[in-house]
């Protein structure tokens, strides 16, 4: 048991020294972060909501920077949109009735910063799929998670690309 705590305690030494870090794991010293809830321009009720926690949960869950309610006192301001969301059946019966559908989920958003200026980030697309069902209420049910669990995933991705352009951009001296 000894031994293995020691091999492991090496292996972690000399991770550390070469550089090598967890990928999405922080954000450097970001500082704080304002995330505006995002303008829903899709037909989906609530899906802004759905969004801006998702996003607020990866921030949360993140190393380097903390979450602030005003953006005045922020570092940086996360806003956008989330654009029109389609949806597409994607499998059928022999009876021609939709199996599986897919949506779609597209953010714009984009990062400003205290000094004025804007981290230009590319617009995030991601897509589900689910089952459909002649129930209407569970037919909703399972699109509304489909769009959860993708909201989830753009989160993490939006904060692994911030990371990244941050640690592109050049230091600014104060």
């Amino acid at each position: 048991m000894r031994r293995l705590a020691t091999v492991t305690l090496g292996v972690l030494v000399l991770l550390s020294g070469c550089g090598y870090r967890l990928v999405g794991a922080g954000l450097g010293d970001a500082g704080s972060i304002a995330i505006r809830t995002p303008a829903n321009e899709s037909r989906e009720p609530g899906l802004e909501l759905v969004v801006a926690a998702a996003l607020r949960r990866e921030l949360l869950r993140r190393d380097g920077a903390r979450l602030v309610e005003d953006p005045a006192q922020a570092s940086l301001v996360v806003s956008g949109r989330v654009l029109p969301v389609p949806r597409r059946s994607r499998s059928f019966s022999s009876t021609v009735l939709s199996l599986e559908e897919e949506v779609v989920l597209r953010l714009d958003l984009s990062v400003a910063r205290r000094d004025g200026g804007e981290i230009g980030l590319e617009d995030l697309e991601e897509s589900e799929r689910y089952l459909a069902s002649a129930d209407i209420e569970a037919h909703r049910k399972n699109r509304d998670e489909a769009l959860r669990r993708v909201a989830v995933v753009l989160a993490s991705r939006f904060f692994d690309v911030l990371g990244e352009s941050r640690e592109a951009e050049p230091e600014v001296p104060r």
